[in-house]
């Protein structure tokens, strides 16, 4: 049974940690995916912007948006970067 509906993206919410930590917990969380689910990762590291994408490429799997939000009510900025799983090694 999937954890979310086909284009509804399974969330990782990785805000409050710092490289590598958001990109690892995406690794875990893909590894227990199957192919074609979208995973969103939330992050307030600046890194995550180049890392996901990075860590995306190298698997196989494919970038399918970006957000980026820069909030006025002091909370840090944050980005919500969503891959689509393929069926490549994981």
């Amino acid at each position: 049974m999937s954890d979310a509906a086909p284009d509804e993206p399974v969330v990782v919410d990785a805000r409050g940690l710092r490289c590598p930590l958001p990109v690892i917990r995406l690794a875990a969380r893909a590894r227990e995916l199957p192919p074609g689910t979208l995973v969103t990762v939330l992050a307030t590291d600046p890194a995550a912007r180049h890392d996901v994408p990075a860590w995306a490429r190298m698997r196989g799997h494919a970038m399918a948006g970006e957000e980026h939000a820069v909030p006025d009510d002091g909370t840090p900025e944050r980005w919500a970067l969503t891959v689509r799983l393929s069926p490549a090694p994981r």
